[in-house]
């Protein structure tokens, strides 16, 4: 027990210790995380909600899901070196095909299961299916939309740790290198590399409730995403 205690002070030294090198990796982490949530959410986002919207597609929502979830990313990079060569692209790539599946099966199944009275209503009011989604589907269904955008990040920014394995950057390359930065270094970027996952958890959540209408915010803790899983809880 001490013996442990000891390794997590001797992992807070090197931190402290090390400053720039954290602070550069880390950024470098954070961009290329940043980098393959965004390609993700613009690639998966607009698909689930316009098949949710229309009812169709589930089995596309599935399969896509879990062959995403069933690749190794680590495979993926193999593949890609030979493609796209060593660095950013190519980790960028793997982490985005980890990202979709749970950003199109929320959305999917968030617009997909808004309530029909709802959308039937807007409609006798003579909303086009445009408004619809705009006014009714949309924000009826941003909390489990935002719940695989959550579980999206977590996912990418743990998984971001095996860009130092191709070249990508970013915390893996502390930990991937034991022999230089010693077990301190590595359960130091291990440390930062939680503590990113929880930051992003916690900043999209925040911006979750704060998108939300106001009469949902009291359901969305039902709707929080399992990191193990990816399916809302």
């Amino acid at each position: 027990m001490l013996a442990n205690l000891g390794l997590f002070v001797d992992a807070g030294r090197f931190v402290a210790d090390h400053p720039h090198l954290i602070l550069e990796k880390t950024w470098q982490h954070i961009l290329l995380s940043a980098a393959a949530m965004a390609v993700a959410i613009v690639i998966a986002l607009p698909l689930g909600v316009w098949l949710g919207h229309v009812h169709r597609g589930s089995l596309v929502a599935v399969n896509v899901a879990n062959v995403g979830r069933a690749l190794p990313s680590l495979v993926l990079i193999g593949l890609g070196i030979v493609i796209l060569g060593v660095g950013f692209a190519n980790v960028t790539v793997a982490l985005v095909v980890l990202a979709v599946p749970p950003i199109l099966t929320n959305s999917y199944v968030a617009v997909d299961g808004v309530e029909a009275d709802a959308v039937e209503a807007a409609r006798g009011m003579g909303m086009t299916p445009w408004q619809v989604l705009r006014r009714i589907e949309l924000p009826l269904s941003l909390p489990l939309v935002f719940a695989g955008i959550r579980t999206a990040a977590v996912f990418v920014i743990a998984t971001a740790t095996i860009a130092a394995v191709a070249g990508g950057g970013g915390l893996g390359d502390i930990i991937v290198n034991q022999a230089s930065y010693k077990l301190e270094g590595v359960i130091g970027a291990a440390i930062c590399v939680s503590l990113l996952a929880f930051a992003a958890d916690w900043g999209l959540g925040g911006l979750q409730r704060l998108l939300t209408p106001r009469g949902l915010r009291e359901e969305v803790h039902t709707l929080e995403p399992d990191v193990v899983t990816g399916v809302p809880r």
